[in-house]
């Protein structure tokens, strides 16, 4: 095949990449769409259970807002966010697609167990922050400087800050499963894991120290699951070498 040839077959490959990716955007927007409205319809409830970590710490009960329209902006917002939350098996399937066509026909195999260990730890994630890191970023936030000021939160800046939270802390513990994709991908191997180990760790200290609350403590509590996860993923690559090894040494054999 000539040099011309190549580039040819190369930009087509990669114009093939790009329109799988469009078609896999839409479709997740599709999905997040529908799943959006289904939650509105449950955003009050919703909301009730998203103010709980902070209510105790309110002197009325309930966050405030200044605009007509905050707090319908802020249903909007709830709804959105439990969409992602909800459709998240959907819009994994999505991601897995994109990336299926790079995997030996053997790891093609793992749509089920990548689809239920993303959900899982997307979930596991979310609900850390909420039953344990909110209740102590709030108790440390709201008690420091001593008991005479009182918060009046707006519904805009609690939610935003609820949502990074949460979304962080899910899409975070989605750690060993992206390595575990990149390792099956042969983009890193359970070497190279373990060499670059220390760089590993010092970024994901900068990583909990920007997303969590400035507090020694919550830091922490990001910081060890985060360390925990990355030596699963080192774990699962290691798996899925030794397995493709063996499956090598067979097919020589054969």
């Amino acid at each position: 095949m000539s040099s011309t040839e190549e580039l040819d077959s190369k930009g087509q490959s990669i114009f093939e990449h790009l329109a799988e990716l469009r078609i896999r955007l839409v479709y997740s927007a599709y999905i997040l769409i529908v799943a959006t409205g289904i939650c509105y319809g449950f955003s009050e409830h919703i909301f009730n259970f998203i103010r709980a970590p902070i209510q105790p710490y309110l002197p009325g009960g309930g966050l405030i807002y200044t605009g007509p329209l905050d707090k319908f902006l802020a249903h909007i917002k709830i709804a959105f966010v439990c969409g992602i939350i909800i459709s998240c098996p959907l819009w994994l399937y999505q991601v897995w697609k994109f990336v299926a066509p790079g995997l030996y026909q053997r790891e093609k195999k793992y749509t089920f167990g990548f689809i239920i260990s993303g959900t899982l730890l997307f979930l596991l994630g979310a609900a850390f922050s909420y039953w344990v890191v909110l209740p102590m970023a709030f108790h440390f936030l709201m008690n420091f400087g001593g008991n005479i000021d009182k918060p009046m939160i707006s519904i805009d800046q609690y939610l935003g800050f609820f949502t990074q939270m949460c979304l962080m802390f899910g899409v975070s513990f989605e750690l060993p499963l992206i390595i575990s994709i990149l390792g099956m991908m042969g983009i890193v191997s359970q070497k190279f894991l373990k060499e670059k180990r220390r760089y590993a760790i010092m970024g994901l200290a900068v990583a909990s120290a920007i997303i969590t609350p400035p507090d020694l403590m919550s830091m922490l509590m990001m910081l060890v699951p985060m360390i925990a996860l990355y030596e699963i993923g080192v774990f699962v690559v290691g798996i899925f070498e030794r397995g493709r090894a063996a499956e090598a040494r067979v097919n020589e054999r054969e």
